[in-house]
């Protein structure tokens, strides 16, 4: 594709000619970007269009109209969410993407009547890639909180919000104030919930971005309170009632109000120190937990900011410079299609290795048959790749310039790789699933997920051993694992008699275990460890789960009927009851050995834990971390996983990090494993 015409070489016809479809390209990317949560294009790609627009209608200013994507804030509101209206507007940020750009916006700024310094001093911050959020507080506790939508309206995300973790929802000091920030998913959250998504059939998020905000506009708070998302808050528009005068303030009594404010800013004046910071960060880039797509420069001093003022879109004294994108050209040699344990089909296109990000990257997802056919890629393909999220390999665009004369259109497999059987869409999702039970892959993938710590717990029992165990023909299923020899364990590669002796004892421990670890080592779709530990403990046992219905199933708290209508087809399965008998036989636990929340709470009684929020961080040298938590929790104590201000007690093993800072920094109790020990003793 020949690249356009300069604008500046522009006739007036000819920018006519091209503004108009322009605008709808980019109106149509805003709306999958803003409303949808559903990108169709990589950010430089809109990017670089919108810069396009802009600059067509600074040289032909006749040609702006009301309605073009430069005079709008971010997208419209048209989801089911109450709306907000913001008292101040929330705009958006201008971008440069050089630092030449950078300074000569600088330059225009400081020749503005209203900029008062001749060498200003400037607050440089991370751009997070998020969604923007407002919160409001009145006499200290959160109100409302709500997203930018075009600017002047937003969507009412209140109940969410009050589930992200490092919002507080009570001041320590009695404010009525707006404070604004991002909200984002750090990356670890996000490729997690890919790898989930992923496995389920669903869509995948494009990026960290579109995952936050499609977290974050749930109609069901409890899908966001799963989602781990976070928040960097960096604005508050009436500065005067906070007591600062600058930018750098603003952020320090914010941590000190218990917002989550990034410890990067750094208030500079010259350029040398403005160019040092990109450069430092765009090195770093890779490594931060969150993701960011360039850095954010504000004149420091806030009655400054005030006089600079802002258009229609933007704010006169900040500027966002927006890194460049990191992609790689590569040829796809191969596409292979692996099989998981829930028989999802997944494509991964095999290419030449190129560096990325720090790493070498050989393959990328390609996700499921839809992804890769919208993207066109096929066998010979020269594409370009990027890591989403800074993490995940990914094929942003087919470089069709260069595609052999003899290509075809790449054709979706029709049978199972692995056992041939047909495979189908179910259920409108995106993947390809195999709906064969007996499909090797997908029962190799199930024993190691059933072996897994969060599951059965069978330590040594990994997928390099299944493998063979499976190629040898000795075990088809989860049971056959119980009737193990320690001969047949022998025959395995590098396999000794105490590897033997540990495994064949992993095992045997494992059928004592309580049955929600049974319940949720089967593997059953959307039956988490959390859901899988609700059911067992209000059915009491695997018999009673399998007998109830889908409805008795969903009235369970948290469950729902997702899950409901996903347990009750399971367990109706032939050979599923086939399965749960051989467990039974070789002696698999069946129940709930746990105790129920109302006998917990009856026992507990007056123990003097009851009640209190306790947290548990370190290495444990005298009990594992279930034990604790086991312990902590039989005598009434809630175990949280995050420090907060309603903690009561932190106990810290060996090699405690962020937590027993925070913990320490906001005055919390703090035990060591041998205090912690020494009161259970007591309590006996």
């Amino acid at each position: 594709m020949a690249e356009p015409k300069a604008v500046d070489q522009l006739t007036l016809a000819e920018a006519k000619d091209e503004i108009g479809p322009l605008r709808q390209q980019i109106s149509q990317w805003g709306r999958e970007y803003y409303e949808q949560d559903n990108p169709s294009v990589e950010d430089f790609v809109y990017d670089r269009a919108y810069q396009r627009l802009v600059d067509i209608e600074q040289r032909f200013p006749a040609l702006v109209t009301p309605d073009s994507p430069t005079q709008r804030v971010g997208g419209q509101t048209n989801g089911n969410l109450p709306k907000v209206s913001h008292t101040i507007p929330m705009l958006s940020m201008g971008d440069v993407f050089s630092a030449d750009e950078l300074f000569d916006f600088n330059k225009r700024q400081q020749d503005n009547d209203q900029m008062t310094e001749e060498e200003p001093a400037y607050n440089l911050e991370l751009k997070i890639d998020g969604l923007s959020l407002s919160v409001v507080y009145e006499n200290g506790k959160l109100i409302q909180a709500s997203t930018r939508g075009n600017g002047e309206i937003g969507e009412d995300v209140t109940k969410n919000v009050q589930l992200i973790k490092d919002v507080p929802k009570v001041l320590p000091e009695p404010l009525s104030l707006e404070f604004r920030g991002e909200c984002y998913m750090p990356k670890q959250a996000f490729a997690k919930l890919n790898e989930k998504r992923e496995a389920a059939g669903d869509p995948v998020f494009a990026n960290p971005r579109n995952a936050a905000a499609g977290s974050l506009r749930q109609l069901d708070s409890r899908i966001t309170g799963r989602r781990q998302l976070a928040t960097f808050m960096y604005y508050v528009p009436e500065w005067r009632k906070l007591g600062v005068t600058t930018q750098d303030e603003a952020l320090q009594r914010m941590r000190e109000l218990g917002f989550s404010v990034n410890p990067t800013n750094r208030v500079v004046r010259s350029k040398d120190d403005i160019q040092q910071y990109i450069t430092e960060y765009t090195a770093k880039r890779d490594q931060l937990p969150y993701g960011i797509d360039g850095i954010v420069e504000k004149v420091n001093d806030l009655a400054t900011q005030d006089a600079l003022g802002a258009t229609v879109k933007v704010p006169r004294w900040e500027i966002a410079y927006k890194f460049p994108p990191e992609e790689q050209a590569t040829i796809v040699h191969q596409i292979e299609w692996t099989v998981g344990r829930t028989g999802n089909v997944t494509p991964t296109a095999v290419m030449d290795p190129v560096q990325l990000a720090g790493t070498t990257v050989s393959r990328a997802s390609l996700h499921n048959p839809d992804y890769l056919q919208d993207k066109d890629i096929r066998i010979g393909d020269t594409v370009y790749l990027h890591k989403a999220g800074d993490i995940i390999p990914e094929i942003s665009r087919v470089d069709k310039t260069k595609r052999p004369a003899d290509s075809q259109p790449y054709r979706i497999p029709t049978q199972c790789p692995v056992c041939g059987s047909t495979l189908v869409h179910l259920d409108d999702e995106v993947a390809l699933r195999c709906i064969n039970p007996m499909c090797p892959a997908q029962i190799k993938e199930g024993l190691a997920h059933f072996a897994s710590r969060n599951a059965m717990n069978i330590d040594g029992l990994g997928p390099k051993i299944i493998n063979q165990l499976w190629e040898k023909s000795l075990i088809h299923d989860f049971a056959d694992l119980y009737q193990l020899s320690h001969d047949q364990l022998l025959t395995l590669d590098k396999f000794g008699e105490k590897s033997a002796t540990n495994l064949l004892t992993s095992i045997d421990n494992s059928r004592h275990n309580s049955v929600e670890r049974l319940l949720f080592g089967l593997g059953i779709r959307h039956v988490g460890a959390k859901a899988a530990q609700l059911l067992a403990e209000h059915f009491g046992s695997l018999d009673a789960v399998m007998t109830a219905n889908a409805n008795e199933i969903a009235a369970v708290d948290n469950i729902g009927p997702t899950i409901g209508d996903s347990v009750a087809t399971y367990f109706a399965n032939n050979e599923v009851d086939a399965l749960i008998n051989k467990l039974k036989q070789v002696g698999v636990n069946m129940d709930y050995l746990g105790q129920r929340s109302a006998e917990v709470a009856a026992q507990a009684g007056d123990s003097p834990w009851n009640g209190r929020r306790v947290v548990l961080t370190g290495t444990l040298a005298k009990m594992t971390r279930r034990q604790a938590t086991d312990w902590l929790t039989a005598h009434g104590a809630k175990v949280t996983g995050s420090v907060s201000k309603k903690t009561d007690l932190l106990i810290a093993g060996e090699k405690a990090g962020s937590k027993l800072t925070k913990a320490q920094k906001l005055g919390i109790t703090v035990w060591d494993e041998d205090k912690f020990s020494r009161e259970i003793e007591e309590e006996h």
